[in-house]
């Protein structure tokens, strides 16, 4: 039984004729709801029961952007695919910028449409399963990890694990891909939630300061400690310590911090009265430790103390595909933080970003929507000019040789098979050239995202094209 429903608004000169098998076969996946083709049509009763909307007719009164706007208005994340056989390029385009997810027009066929609405109905899976988790109480620590790809779900499986245990967690990553989120995540997840997630960035302050910051000082300890004061561990007790950039830390103090994660117990500055601490240590960095102990800048006991459960967080290029979440969670985080309207990103700005390779992580992307949202003003649509993104983002061009056309034909062409086999090459070759990046690949031969992926999976033997 089909567990989503498509709003299908038609009317009786559609073309291809809504009657005609192959085409009404590619709606086959979805529980397929017809509506004549009139304002009246998109009546709340009927746009809160889809799962996504096809529009393959005129509606009286209506252009193609007046109805995105409309359905949007009701619902932004509600994806809107537009079929229809005399649609032109331009067209097409104009209606991709106002938010539709794609427009079909005389070159496309029931595969395509197909796995575009598969695509669609995929897109706002994802956007519902992110609003679910940011909301629900219970699971309150999802929500500061803002993602559905492969990389990220492994961090969320990681993260549901190890929660409940008392383990150290070692945290490595680049710089800016959310390793505090991720250490906050672990906290709130586990059984010490309710009690204080203490964080420390072990490389801001000299060794003399971050030792009395770690540990305290009894009064007279040093030159200015007029009064006795705990440190961030005696703060952290029956709660989490973080130890952000831990392979900054002195090596004289790697060796008090090694004591006090074998003995759970710790000193103040100027005492020699042991205070035993009951925490959770979660360190971080961004850098190798390993490569650190063969430098002899970190203690190899101590990198073994920290690293008893390891976890990586993906950098922003290997999860290209969570961008739009990433873009809607900063636009909304930022436009209530601001007092203003949640602004909307323009489909051409949203294509830009995925396609920036965003070297400074999920930290460069929150930079770059909230000088985007500041910029804008007034305005309620973000475009790519506000974003600040190197001018070569927006089109980006590599050179890439065509396959050549053999000078002599054959007495006997098979013209479509030739074409087909032209268009194959051009596929694989843009591929390459592109590491395997889908969304540098279009933008390389001008083509949607979604376009260029439903064209790979036209061919025979698509996995292979799709692993280039």
């Amino acid at each position: 039984m089909p567990s989503e429903t498509l709003l299908w608004i038609l009317d009786s000169s559609s073309n291809p004729s809504p009657v005609d098998a192959a085409w009404i076969e590619a709606l086959s996946d979805f529980d397929v709801v017809s509506a004549d083709a009139t304002p009246d049509s998109f009546r709340r009763p009927a746009l809160e029961a889809a799962d996504c909307v096809l529009i393959s007719a005129e509606i009286p009164g209506l252009d193609g952007a007046e109805i995105v706007e409309l359905i949007h208005g009701f619902d932004p994340r509600l994806p809107v695919v537009f079929w229809n056989s005399q649609l032109g390029a331009s067209e097409a385009v104009r209606l991709v910028r106002a938010g539709a997810f794609h427009a079909l027009g005389c070159g496309d066929t029931p595969d395509h449409l197909r796995d575009c609405l598969r695509m669609a109905a995929d897109e706002r899976r994802c956007k519902i399963k992110q609003h679910r988790k940011s909301s629900s109480t219970s699971d309150a620590w999802r929500a500061l990890l803002v993602g559905e790809s492969r990389a990220m779900q492994s961090v969320d499986e990681t993260i549901e694990l190890i929660a409940p245990r008392r383990s150290t967690v070692l945290i490595t990553g680049e710089s800016g891909t959310g390793k505090e989120m991720a250490a906050r995540a672990l906290h709130l997840a586990g059984p010490r939630a309710s009690q204080p997630f203490v964080a420390v960035n072990c490389a801001a302050l000299p060794e003399n300061l971050l030792e009395a910051e770690l540990f305290g000082h009894v009064k007279g300890a040093f030159t200015g400690a007029i009064n006795s004061r705990i440190g961030r561990f005696e703060q952290a007790h029956r709660g989490t310590i973080f130890l952000d950039e831990v392979g900054d830390m002195p090596l004289e103090l790697q060796a008090k911090l090694l004591r006090v994660l074998q003995d759970r117990e710790i000193q103040r500055l100027g005492s020699s009265e042991a205070i035993k601490v009951d925490v959770r240590v979660i360190a971080a960095t961004n850098v190798s430790l390993l490569e650190r102990v063969r430098q002899g800048r970190f203690r190899e006991d101590l990198y073994y103390r920290l690293n008893v459960v390891p976890l990586e967080m993906p950098p922003l290029r290997a999860r290209e595909s969570d961008i739009p979440l990433l873009v809607e969670h900063f636009v909304r985080k930022i436009s209530i933080a601001e007092g203003l309207p949640v602004k909307q990103v323009s489909p051409e700005a949203m294509n830009r970003l995925r396609s920036n390779p965003w070297p400074g992580n999920v930290r460069q992307l929150e930079n770059a929507v909230e000088m985007a949202v500041a910029i804008s003003g007034q305005r309620e649509i973000l475009y790519p000019g506000d974003f600040g993104l190197p001018a070569q983002a927006a089109s980006r061009v590599i050179a890439m040789e065509l396959p050549s056309v053999p000078s002599d034909l054959p007495e006997v062409v098979d013209f479509d098979s030739a074409v087909s086999q032209f268009e194959r090459t051009i596929l694989e070759r843009a591929l390459r050239k592109t590491s395997g990046n889908k969304t540098a690949a279009a933008e390389l031969l001008g083509l949607k995202r979604t376009t260029l992926i439903m064209k790979l999976r036209s061919f025979d033997g698509a996995k292979s094209l799709c692993a280039c």
